[in-house]
C-alpha cells in the first residue's frame, strides 16, 4: 500500500510534532510506502528511508494561496506517485481526490465558541473573519473526505456535532520516549540561566508559544494568587515563549498579556525562556515542580503526555481533551478561573502525597500513548479502502 501524506501545512506546534514522529514510525514498516508533501525547511530535517519519499510544497504565500495550490497540485502528485490513499494532514481536504482520502483534523479553533468570543472581545475582527472563513472550509473538508480522524474522542465528538457527520473516528496521537529522552547534552546557556534565576523557587511550567487560546492571562492572574498564598515558596512561572508578538508564530498580539504581567507586578516572577528545542524539553520538565495548562481549546495537548512521561504533576483546565489525555494524572480547574487554578497549584505543591500520586499516575498513563499504535490504527483504516 502506498500512502500519500499532504503535510504542506505543518509549520508549527502539533503539526510539526506529528510529522516528525509519524515519518520515522512509517519508515519502520516494511509493508507499505509513503510519500510526504512538506515545506522545504521541514523536508531538510527528515532522514532518508528506503520506503519514504518526499515532495516539496510551494514555499511561502498566504493560507488561501496554499489551499488553492493544494487543490490543484496534490491530485496531480497523488496520481504521479500512484498512491492508493491520500492522507490530508492539515485540517483541510482535497475536494476532488483521485483516491480515497483520510482527513486528519486537529484544530479546535474552528469549532471553539470561546475562541470566537475571545477574538471579538479583543477587537481582533480580521482574525475573527479569517477564522470564520477557515472554519467554513474545515467543515466542508469533513464532508469531502471519506473519513476524518481526530486525535481524541473529545474532539471527534465535537466534529460530529459541528458537521453532523458520522464519518469521524478518534485515533490518539502518540509519544516516543526513546526520541524524547535521547538527548543527554546540557541545556542551552539561555535556558540554564533562566533556571538558575528560579533556583530554590516553586517552579511552575507552561510549554507553549504565545497565542490567545492557551489563555495566558488566566495563568498570570492565577500566579498572582499563588504568590500571595505561598510567599515562602517564592513561586515562579517558566514559559517557553516571550511576550513579544514577532517572536511567536501566527498573528497573535502579545502586548496586552505583557502589559498584564507588569500590571500584576509579576515581571520578576515570570521567566520567559523563549523557544526550547523539542529534544531538550525533557530536562526542563524535570527541573520543574508543577506543570500547568490553562488552555480553553485543545484537540490532544502533547505537552501533557510529555509532562506525564517526566513524572511532573499536572494542573489543567477542565476541558474534555485534557481529561481524556491526562485522566487521574492531573487535577483540574475551570478554564477562566485564576482563583481555582491557584488553589489547585497550592494543593499539589502543599501535599507531597498528592504530587507523588499524580506523578506515578502520569508515568503509567504516558506509556499508553504510542506512535506505533497510532500508525497501526491509521494503516488499518487506510486498508479498508483497498480492494479485497
Amino acid at each position: 500500500m502506498h500512502l500519500f501524506f499532504n503535510a504542506s501545512a505543518a509549520s508549527a506546534g502539533s503539526g510539526l510534532t506529528y510529522v516528525r514522529n509519524i515519518a520515522p514510525a512509517l519508515a519502520r514498516r516494511s509493508d507499505l510506502q509513503a510519500t510526504f508533501l512538506l515545506q522545504p525547511d521541514l523536508r531538510s530535517e527528515m532522514g532518508r528511508w528506503p520506503n519514504i519519499a518526499f515532495e516539496e510544497a510551494a514555499d511561502g504565500g498566504s493560507a488561501g494561496r496554499r489551499f488553492l495550490w493544494e487543490q490543484r497540485e496534490v491530485p496531480r502528485l497523488v496520481r504521479e506517485r500512484k498512491a492508493d490513499v491520500l492522507v490530508s494532514a492539515g485540517n483541510f481536504a482535497i475536494r476532488k481526490s483521485p483516491v480515497p482520502q483520510i482527513l486528519l483534523s486537529g484544530n479546535s479553533l474552528y469549532t471553539s465558541r470561546d475562541f470566537r468570543r475571545d477574538l471579538r472581545e479583543r477587537g481582533e475582527y480580521a482574525l475573527w473573519l479569517d477564522n470564520g472563513i477557515k472554519s467554513f472550509f474545515a467543515a466542508r473538508s469533513v464532508r469531502w473526505a471519506d473519513v476524518t480522524v481526530a486525535p481524541s474522542e473529545a474532539f471527534a465528538g465535537e466534529l460530529r456535532r459541528w458537521t453532523r457527520s458520522h464519518s469521524v473516528v478518534a485515533i490518539h496521537h502518540g509519544f516516543d520516549p526513546k526520541v524524547f529522552f535521547s538527548d543527554q547534552s546540557q541545556l542551552p546557556e539561555s535556558v540554564r540561566s533562566g533556571l538558575a534565576a528560579s533556583e530554590g523557587s516553586l517552579r511552575i511550567l507552561f510549554v507553549s508559544h504565545y497565542n490567545y487560546f492557551r489563555n495566558f492571562e488566566t495563568l498570570f492572574r492565577g500566579l498572582k494568587k499563588i504568590r500571595e498564598a505561598m510567599p515562602e515558596r517564592n513561586p515562579k512561572l517558566l514559559l517557553t515563549t516571550r511576550m513579544v508578538s514577532g517572536e511567536n508564530p501566527g498573528a497573535f498580539h502579545a502586548e496586552r498579556a505583557a502589559a498584564l504581567v507588569q500590571e500584576l507586578g509579576l515581571t520578576e516572577h515570570i521567566v520567559q525562556l523563549g523557544t526550547v528545542p523539542y529534544l531538550e524539553l525533557q530536562k526542563l520538565y524535570r527541573a520543574c515542580d508543577v506543570y500547568v495548562t490553562p488552555s480553553y481549546a485543545e484537540t490532544f495537548a502533547h505537552p501533557l503526555v510529555e509532562a506525564m512521561a517526566c513524572g511532573v504533576p499536572i494542573v489543567a483546565s477542565e476541558i474534555e481533551a485534557h481529561r481524556e489525555v491526562a485522566g487521574d494524572a492531573a487535577v483540574y480547574f475551570p478554564c477562566f478561573s485564576g482563583e481555582v487554578l491557584a488553589t489547585r497549584v497550592q494543593e499539589v505543591a502543599g501535599s507531597a502525597a498528592l504530587a507523588q500520586t499524580l506523578s506515578s499516575n502520569g508515568l503509567q498513563r504516558s506509556a499508553e500513548f504510542s506512535w506505533e499504535k497510532h500508525v497501526e490504527k491509521l494503516v488499518r483504516l487506510a486498508r479498508t479502502f483497498l480492494p479485497t
